[in-house]
């Protein structure tokens, strides 16, 4: 798309929501499912899907609670609807800005949750809560380390590898993190393929990973071919019934990143016009999910100023202004410290994109003769609160071999890969 539907995208205000009143919820039919679980599914559908824009998180939060009280011991499926619920208020609770609150409704929904596919949702979910929060996660972590459950006990687990998948595609994620790249792709070639991109069993979210792994590696091909199937995945489902995720793992949350993920591929390739296209989407979808100044939206901004820098420097061109109006905007969203500030070694909540954002930004100043100063500044701020464990701030900023190892930029957690 043209600039001016970024500009134009930029520019959109939500709207305040209304209030609603509670509403009543009758059983509606899935072939399958209990009763208790067809009324908490349609709870769950109320309370985070469009209906909600019109009432408050409060009068959510009250639904869910209230459903999963009057559910509870309710005979058979009680224990999968309250479950589901669980899974819906720490979702609810990360949306609300609550982090630290949604951690722990996933932590009590392990210790009650049903099955292993119920734990494996909830430790997935967790763990993508503590990576966005910039915390130190071992890869050897497992979902029974975090209770005193063992999913491989679980009679349906040998016949479940679509939750191994899921297992393994968090873990591999931690290992990219830590800079592991050789633990990444053990953990990854067990089983990815067969599940990746293909939209089923709620494994969406660890086919991104995969195929943010492949991206990062520079298997471009079979990157693609693992986006592209997410892709086409988000749009043939129904999302509403994708259950079995929670906080920054949901199914927006997946098409979201796996969109902004290809718009980067694309834009690695040297595919600007498919690029542009796709990184709009991808801002058009922060905006509509979160709102025009939540940071994920500073999140896909960054990506966008990105591509604009590749596209000038492959055609030879210059876009300082562009390039430095998305910078300067991403950064006001992500609420980025002074670079005079001190403390930049204290936790910073996107500290990742915060830095690159200013590293990119940095060097768009150096090659201006009356704003090196405040280049050379902001360069210093960059380097000293760049954490990535597998590039350097330096490596990551050069783009002069496409063949290199690349950094992916994963809006779900907020980090670089």
């Amino acid at each position: 798309m043209a600039m001016s539907s970024i500009r134009s995208a930029l520019a959109r205000v939500p709207i305040a929501p209304k209030l609603r009143p509670p509403r009543r919820f009758a059983a509606t039919a899935a072939a399958g499912d209990t009763q208790p679980e067809r009324v908490a599914a349609e709870m769950v559908r109320y309370a985070l899907g469009g209906a909600v824009r019109r009432s408050s998180p409060e009068e959510a939060m009250w639904i869910l609670e209230q459903g999963a009280s009057n559910l509870q011991g309710g005979g058979e499926g009680s224990a999968e609807a309250v479950g589901m619920l669980m899974l819906a208020m720490s979702t609810l609770l990360y949306r609300s800005g609550r982090r630290q609150d949604a951690m722990e409704k996933l932590k009590a929904t392990q210790q009650v949750a049903p099955s292993a596919a119920f734990r494996v949702a909830a430790w997935e979910a967790l763990m993508g809560l503590h990576m966005e929060a910039g915390q130190e996660i071992s890869n050897s972590v497992s979902p029974n380390d975090s209770v005193d459950l063992s999913i491989k006990d679980d009679s349906k687990w040998s016949d479940q590898d679509h939750l191994k998948f899921r297992v393994n595609a968090i873990k591999g994620l931690i290992a990219l993190l830590n800079g592991e790249t050789e633990s990444a792709a053990q953990l990854f070639a067990d089983g990815c393929r067969d599940f990746a991109g293909h939209g089923k069993h709620q494994t969406e979210s660890a086919a991104v990973s995969y195929g943010e792994y492949l991206h990062c590696v520079g298997d471009f091909p079979m990157a693609t071919q693992v986006y592209e199937g997410v892709l086409e995945a988000a749009r043939m489902e129904d999302k509403s019934g994708n259950l079995l995720t929670a906080a920054n793992m949901i199914p927006e949350e997946v098409s979201l990143g796996a969109t902004c993920s290809y718009g980067q591929l694309l834009s690695h390739s040297g595919k600007f016009g498919e690029a542009e296209d796709y990184l709009t989407r991808a801002l058009q979808k922060a905006e509509e999910q979160f709102g025009a100044n939540h940071p994920k939206v500073g999140i896909v901004l960054t990506c966008v100023a990105r591509m604009y820098k590749l596209k000038a420097k492959s055609e030879g061109s210059s876009s300082i202004m562009v390039q430095e109006g998305l910078y300067r905007r991403a950064l006001e969203v992500l609420k980025a410290p002074s670079i005079n500030s001190e403390g930049t070694n204290k936790h910073l909540d996107w500290r990742d994109i915060i830095s690159l954002a200013r590293g990119e930004y940095s060097e768009l100043l150096l090659i201006q003769s009356n704003r090196k100063a405040e280049g050379e500044r902001m360069k210093e701020w960059a380097e000293g609160a760049w954490r990535n464990r597998r590039l350097t701030l330096a490596q990551a900023l050069d783009f002069s071999e496409p063949s290199k190892p690349t950094i992916v930029v994963d809006t779900r957690i907020g980090r670089i890969l």
